[in-house]
């Protein structure tokens, strides 16, 4: 369990002012230009020793990654891009950050541009996130007013920082999808390499960053990198918030500890499974694109990135989608193939016939019109589909379907077998829903 002491977003529930004023009493902007003096070694230094790992969903060290940018060259300009298209299903904790306490992020990606010498930050926002949108719009302006930020400001690093509202498109969730459509080009990934931390933004060193990854820094460098690594299990380090979804009591976003094993997570902060434990059937663990994981396996699982690999999952955006008995599990997954062959930017072959695909195979399987030897079939397709495209969309759709089959593979033989039964039932239409 997480002490409050320890709590990083203090007005994540927007209980106080999220202004400039109000930010200043939890603590933003204290300090900062001490910090900056202190040196970019000293700050990158200490992203490592906290342990942090991006909050985005891959898990890489923070620290790390801020520490692959080239050193500074005057005829090459760095960049910071904040990836705040939050388009994952199930995960809504970037929202709560950017509309109750935006000020966070902003000190956040000044401190961390200074540490990589970037003297400009793009926020690559989801279109639908109007008043979140909003929100930064106004806080940045505070931060000019009060000389926070911009060409001359108080703490003496020339900064300025701009909010970029996307078009919803999933697919500029991916880092360099995101930089070609903030280029104003159609949002598709990159080969890689060339790397962002050397060819991103306009052909510049630049870094992606999630939000939360920025919005911690602030706190991280004020207490100690060693704070933050005390909390949580080696290598899965500090705080986390959860989104907790689906069938339970009382759905929520929350900050608890890296670790917290799953049943204390739901019990404490989400009234308990509806229904009770008894009746829990399966968990999404880290937002749609990660297999899902039977309530026998994850009950009593540590919630982070190593525990979750272990069970063949992933902890991702931390987006939990909980699942009870009452869930047709078949076509849970099946609407999420949808998704995924809907968003499919289509550049990949692999990707843009393989998720269609998988979304009309899994849509009969949905109904038990199918036959038991196309199990197998679904499953080869998806092992051509995974690590065969430019970005992880094509693991991404091929891995729910991979948890479906190898947790619930009795499942779908029995909705074969009824079908085979009685081969008239009414056809379900996953699309319209």
């Amino acid at each position: 369990m997480l002490d409050d002491k320890d709590r990083i977003f203090l007005n994540l529930y927007g209980i106080g002012d999220w202004r400039l004023e109000g930010a200043r009493k939890r603590g933003t902007w204290d300090g900062t230009k001490g910090m900056l003096e202190k040196g970019k070694d000293w700050i990158i230094n200490e992203m490592k020793a906290s342990g942090l790992r991006g909050r985005g969903g891959a898990g890489f060290p923070t620290g790390l990654k801020w520490s692959f940018m080239p050193k500074p060259d005057p005829a090459r300009p760095a960049y910071l891009v904040i990836n705040a298209d939050e388009s994952e299903p199930g995960t809504c904790k970037d929202r709560e950050i950017m509309r109750n306490d935006p000020h966070m992020l902003i000190e956040g990606a000044m401190i961390a541009s200074f540490a990589m010498h970037a003297n400009a930050c793009y926020i690559y926002i989801r279109g639908e996130y109007v008043l979140e949108a909003d929100r930064l719009d106004a806080a940045i302006d505070e931060a000019y007013e009060a000389n926070l930020v911009g060409p001359n400001n108080s703490h003496g690093y020339p900064f300025d920082i701009y909010v970029h509202r996307g078009a919803g498109a999933y697919i500029c969730g991916e880092e360099t999808a995101l930089l070609e459509s903030l280029e104003g080009k159609k949002g598709m990934p990159r080969l890689k390499p060339p790397f962002p931390a050397n060819m991103g933004l306009y052909g510049y060193p630049t870094t992606v960053n999630n939000v939360e990854s920025i919005a911690v820094a602030p706190t991280i460098l004020r207490r100690g990198g060693a704070w933050f690594a005390g909390i949580g299990r080696k290598n899965n380090t500090g705080t986390k918030l959860f989104c907790v979804s689906g069938n339970v009591n009382t759905p929520c976003n929350v900050e608890e500890a890296m670790s917290v094993p799953f049943r204390e997570l739901i019990d404490r902060h989400c009234g308990g499974i509806r229904g009770g434990w008894d009746n829990l059937l399966a968990v999404i663990p880290g937002g749609s694109s990660v297999p899902v994981v039977p309530a026998h396996e994850i009950i009593d699982c540590p919630m982070d990135f190593d525990a979750l690999r272990d069970l063949k999952s992933g902890l991702g955006t931390a987006a939990v989608i909980v699942m009870d008995k009452s869930t047709d599990i078949i076509r849970a997954i099946t609407r999420i193939s949808y998704f995924y062959k809907h968003e499919s930017c289509g550049q990949c072959t692999p990707c843009r016939e393989g998720t269609g695909w998988l979304w009309r195979v899994m849509t009969r399987m949905s109904e038990g019109r199918a036959q038991k030897r196309e199990i197998d079939a679904l499953l080869e397709v998806t092992t051509q589909l995974e690590g065969h495209s430019i970005c992880a969309l094509g693991d991404a759709a091929a891995w729910p379907v991979q948890g479906l089959i190898r947790h619930f593979r009795p499942e779908i033989e029995k909705r074969i077998d009824s079908y085979m039964a009685n081969p008239h039932p009414e056809p379900i239409r996953i699309a319209a829903e």
